[in-house]
């Protein structure tokens, strides 16, 4: 899936956004297996998640992503 701020091969925390919300499994895991090797991407995540964990329909995406990221160690 081309996600619609991600023009690039960088993860920018509006791309991120955009897989978190929008993406299907295969980009989740691909989001997954990038962060893995890149601190700075799971900060990001880590702030795109805090950003929008309160509120909205899609809290529970983020809320998984913040679960994920406990899991690695990162939160």
């Amino acid at each position: 899936m081309e996600h619609r701020h991600l023009n690039h091969s960088r993860y920018t925390i509006a791309a991120i956004d955009s897989v978190i919300t929008r993406g299907e499994k295969a980009d989740w895991l691909e989001l997954m297996e990038a962060a893995k090797t890149d601190s700075a991407l799971l900060e990001k995540i880590d702030r795109v998640c805090h950003a929008n964990a309160h509120g909205d329909f899609d809290a529970d995406m983020y809320e998984f992503w913040r679960q994920w990221l406990v899991q690695q160690g990162s939160a």
